[in-house]
């Protein structure tokens, strides 16, 4: 063996070790890296080497590459929580699960995204709402949402009702209601007095009205007393 060939062998773990690491800042940044990759649960950073956070990232809708930030399916996940939960986040990516404000901010504070709202009836009838621009300022300012551009796939708009408001919780009142929208709804949401749409209210397994206007609620759609089946809100980089 000759002596640079020694040299660079002892050097290989060194210089491995440099090299950096793919910390995705969400699932399209994972579809660049590998456009094979199919729609499922992957790690991202939205703030940095140790905020690693799981989530689903959905590879097919609309060309792919939609991070999930909001998914509701069966109801094994409770989301009438407060303030700290919603900033951090819950659940599970394998399933139900809110990514969490603070994660939410910080990736649209560094890219500019659109915004996809798919949902599902009870009968398997599937439509969707999409806006171009997507954007939520810092907890200093309540997370205030910011969504325009709608185009219609069946759902209607509901989010533009919400746009240029805070994000209110049971235990932090932000909305514009004289009451205190996500106790009298059951949700937490961008309240503004109260809500088009509910998503994070009480999930039903059947389409009975059985919780009223307190339910997983896409107004324009199906009205205030129709809880949907299921409905994910997923954004991704404007190319």
């Amino acid at each position: 063996m000759s002596w640079n060939v020694y040299v660079l062998l002892l050097l290989a773990p060194p210089l491995i070790s440099c090299m950096p690491l793919l910390l995705p800042l969400d699932c399209s940044d994972i579809y660049h890296h590998d456009n094979s990759q199919p729609s499922g649960v992957y790690t991202i950073y939205p703030i940095g080497s140790t905020s690693a956070v799981q989530v689903f990232c959905d590879m097919d809708s609309l060309g792919g590459r939609w991070t999930v930030f909001q998914r509701r399916m069966d109801g094994t996940v409770n989301f009438y929580r407060g303030w700290d939960h919603y900033k951090a986040g819950f659940g599970s990516a394998t399933g139900e699960y809110w990514l969490g404000l603070e994660a939410l901010f910080h990736l649209t504070l560094r890219k500019q995204y659109e915004l996809l709202v798919d949902m599902e009836d009870f009968s398997g009838n599937k439509v969707f709402a999409r806006y171009s621009s997507f954007a939520i300022d810092p907890e200093s300012y309540g997370y205030t949402l910011h969504v325009s551009g709608f185009t219609d796939g069946g759902a209607g708009d509901s989010m533009s009702y919400h746009s240029g408001h805070k994000f209110s919780t049971f235990d932090k009142d932000q909305d514009v209601y004289s009451g205190n929208c996500a106790k009298s709804y059951l949700g937490a949401f961008w309240y503004n007095s109260c809500y088009y749409a509910n998503p994070n209210g009480v999930y039903s397994s059947v389409a009975d009205g059985t919780y009223g206007s307190v339910g997983v609620i896409w107004n324009p759609w199906k009205g205030s007393n129709y809880s949907l089946k299921t409905i994910s809100m997923k954004i991704r980089p404007v190319q």
